[in-house]
């Protein structure tokens, strides 16, 4: 097992693999060394290689036992080495925000900073897509620094509109559809996050680097 990263294989049934890792960051430097992020899904991958999910603390490895034997996929998992390096793995996404959130007044007044200090602080910080989850196209996203954690709402809003970009405890994130959620919202974005008919339905993947800016 490569000793730069600390992992666990557990197997999952006759067809996966769930890996647990340390914490979120080297997750995420995993899941970039298994996919080759920034070039198109599956192409750096063995062949039989079904899927790769990040989660907060694992990544789930689904395969075809009739095409890779297990032992080559453990294999495969204890060798690959993480890509820690953002500037040279993963695609780059530019987000445009309209920063008129209804939370930003509150979450500056929390941070202790104005809102123009929030948006900058915001604006300025480089996003690293970690996983996805609660909704198609909704990513959590996480920075190097934790000056903009903030806790979620008390009270969860029962719609939240599609586009809002919000912010909760160590992630920011925008919702791809109007659904039910308590993050705090500081701007939208026109930007479509998933859109069935395409052969990549998702705006952003796993591993990806995200930056936003102030439309």
């Amino acid at each position: 097992m490569n000793p730069s990263l600390e992992r666990e294989l557990l197997p999952c049934g006759d067809s996966a693999f769930l890996v647990e890792l340390p914490e979120l960051t080297a997750v995420v430097a995993y899941y970039r060394g298994l996919t080759g992020a920034g070039a198109s899904f599956g192409s750096s991958m063995p062949e039989g290689i079904i899927d790769v999910v990040p989660a907060a603390r694992t990544v789930l490895v689904t395969f075809d036992p009739e095409t890779i034997r297990p032992s080559d996929v453990r294999d495969w998992l204890e060798s690959a080495e993480p890509a820690y390096d953002v500037a040279s793995s993963g695609r780059e996404v530019t987000i445009e925000v309209s920063y008129r959130g209804p939370d930003l007044a509150e979450t500056a007044q929390f941070l202790g900073m104005s809102e123009a200090e929030v948006v900058k602080l915001h604006t300025s910080s480089e996003w690293t897509a970690a996983f996805s989850g609660f909704a198609p196209g909704f990513v959590y996203l996480v920075t190097t620094h934790e000056r903009l954690r903030v806790p979620r709402r008390n009270t969860p809003r029962t719609a939240v509109p599609a586009g809002s970009v919000g912010l909760a405890g160590e992630f920011s994130g925008v919702y791809p559809r109007s659904s039910p959620g308590g993050w705090q919202l500081i701007g939208t974005t026109t930007a479509a996050l998933w859109d069935a008919s395409k052969a990549e339905p998702a705006l952003i993947r796993p591993g990806d680097l995200v930056r936003f800016v102030e439309a």
